[in-house]
């Protein structure tokens, strides 16, 4: 089919005709329509991550989050609970909070001075008549729910049903951690200008790693390979990684750590992968040697020797948990062509920048690895906006990549088939 008869064609007919195991067509990534329809089937269907729970520590924190069209708002309500709001006042529509995050004492919207408690209900509103009655006019609320210091939100009426069942399997991986109580070192946000499914694509292969020489001093370039389709140039590389294997194993069947691969991408509504996996080098860490970037580690484990514990979550975000720090990552969609990554860097709540760590050693290695691929990405939108761009072949080493292709275009076709 010509690139014309691509444009033309409507969503549904090109997700029903989805090649499998090729990256798909043009549109899926340029078309406006095509945008639309992933905030309404995928972003506001699924549970998204916005947040660690080390974002709102005390009562009256919050953060709000662009979901498309969406705004919401994240808050920490006077009970400490997570509470969270759609950012429209239930006025006139105003857009109530537009900073990132802060912290308030009560929801104040700055058009007409309607105020709500952190709970979402209506406390005031000036020179309303007689009769008028504020519980009808409560923020609208929004699904929250915090894992093990995650918090994910969800749009829906009914939200997909199995993220309890997921949320117990990945937790035992991360309460070790004590994610909940650690604190932000940093965060840094850079918008690639690309479609947000190229940026998480992106991610979920290792098969242009040679690109990211930071990343790849510590992180085994072996990623995503098996014995069958191993490179011979990454042999020496995989040998380290199964002797380094086996000691991580043993370290976490004496400290009582899971560490096995979980691998469920595209079989339910909320897809995962989940793996604690050795380093090179030291073991310890993302850094140059592979050492500790921070001398107090996380949660109340005895070694930083725990190489990384890695989670990917469908649709937006994945995350890397070492024994000094852990780091968050969540995609956020802006236009068909231009999309927020999120990173945000966790460290002991009790931790001193300039005494306990270095913050240019504790992020340099994210920060190098997300510029580089915020330029690979732009590239990849380039490239499939030219007419002469068709969908072409994964490697095997890409394997995750047509999982999540299959998990969205699976989430597409039921949505369209309402």
């Amino acid at each position: 089919m010509t690139a014309l008869g691509d444009i033309a064609a409507a969503p549904a007919d090109l997700v029903a005709r989805r090649a499998v195991g090729r990256s798909l067509e043009a549109p899926f990534y340029t078309s406006p329509e095509f945008f639309d329809l992933d905030i309404a089937a995928i972003f506001a269907e699924h549970w998204i991550f916005v947040a660690a729970d080390a974002e709102l520590p005390e009562p009256g924190d919050y953060v709000s989050a662009a979901l498309g069209p969406y705004s919401i708002i994240v808050v920490r309500d006077d009970d400490g609970n997570l509470r969270s709001f759609h950012n429209v006042c239930r006025h006139r529509g105003a857009r109530i909070l537009a900073d990132d995050r802060g912290s308030v004492g009560n929801i104040v919207c700055g058009y007409h001075k309607w105020t709500y408690g952190t709970d979402g209900t209506l406390l005031h509103a000036p020179s309303q008549p007689s009769g008028f009655d504020p519980s009808c006019f409560g923020l609208k609320p929004v699904h929250v729910r915090s894992v093990a210091g995650l918090v994910f939100v969800c749009l829906a009426e009914q939200p997909p049903g199995d993220f309890a069942e997921v949320a117990a399997r990945i937790e035992p991986y991360l309460l070790p951690h004590r994610l909940r109580g650690a604190k932000v070192a940093a965060q840094v946000d850079v918008v690639e200008e690309g479609n947000w499914k190229l940026v998480m694509e992106n991610n979920r292969e290792c098969y242009h790693c040679d690109g990211h020489p930071e990343l790849l001093r510590s992180f085994f370039p072996t990623y995503g390979y098996t014995e069958e389709n191993l490179p011979p140039r990454l042999r020496p590389a995989h040998e380290r990684y199964l002797s380094v294997d086996a000691e991580l194993r043993q370290t976490c069947r004496r400290l009582g750590l899971p560490h096995e691969l979980v691998e469920e991408l595209d079989t339910r509504a909320t897809g995962f992968r989940i793996q604690r996996d050795p380093l090179d080098l030291a073991g310890e860490s993302f850094t140059a040697d592979g050492r500790a970037a921070c001398r107090r580690l996380l949660g109340d484990l005895p070694t930083p020797r725990l190489g990384h514990l890695s989670l990917h979550l469908q649709p937006n975000s994945w995350f890397h948990v070492v024994g000094d720090h852990a780091i968050t990552f969540a995609v956020l969609p802006i236009a068909p062509d231009r999309t927020l990554l999120r990173t945000t860097w966790l460290v002991h709540p009790d931790a001193v920048a300039g005494v306990d760590y270095d913050p240019d050693a504790l992020t340099g290695v994210w920060t190098a690895t997300n510029e580089q691929d915020a330029h690979l990405v732009a590239r990849a939108q380039r490239g499939v906006g030219s007419p002469a761009y068709e969908p072409g072949p994964y490697a095997p080493s890409e394997y995750q990549v047509e999982a999540f292709c299959n998990w969205y275009t699976t989430r597409l076709r039921t949505h369209l088939g309402r």
